[in-house]
């Protein structure tokens, strides 16, 4: 593993908005990704729970990862979201979270996706629907460089 994709993979490097969300990579194979977060101040709401926006944001990457693993060091595949619903079943103020994204089905560009929360307890926190588009350049299994 380069240096860039254990930066990654540990949070430490992440670019722009998901390094403002502070998660780390759990795992990440074909077809599913797993990523998470220790809840911070920073990511509750008014009413002290976990906001609904980082919810939404974790299960968006998690799901758009699930059809975009790429197997080559240095490389990766990106995808844009072209719809998302996300149902909220429950909340938490502290611990780690853990969101898993499913690759269900798909062509060669466009794929659905589904994702799940759930707090350190096992409690279901939300669960998401998505549709995603593989990018320009990314539809290669080789991908892109990093």
């Amino acid at each position: 593993m380069s240096h860039e994709e254990s930066d990654l993979m540990n949070g430490t490097d992440l670019p722009g908005f998901h390094s403002l969300l502070g998660y780390g990579q759990a795992s990440w194979e074909e077809n599913e990704a797993v990523i998470e977060l220790e809840l911070q101040a920073r990511h509750l709401n008014l009413g002290g729970v976990i906001h609904g926006g980082v919810l939404t944001s974790l299960l968006d990457i998690a799901m758009a990862q699930a059809g975009t693993h790429c197997p080559y060091p240095g490389r990766m595949r990106k995808a844009i979201t072209l719809s998302l619903t996300t149902t909220f079943t429950g909340q938490c103020s502290s611990g780690v979270i853990r969101v898993t994204g499913r690759k269900r089905a798909g062509g060669t560009r466009i794929f659905n996706s589904t994702g799940e929360v759930h707090d350190d307890q096992g409690n279901l926190l939300a669960i998401a629907e998505g549709t995603f588009r593989i990018r320009s350049g990314s539809d290669k299994p080789e991908g892109v460089p990093i």
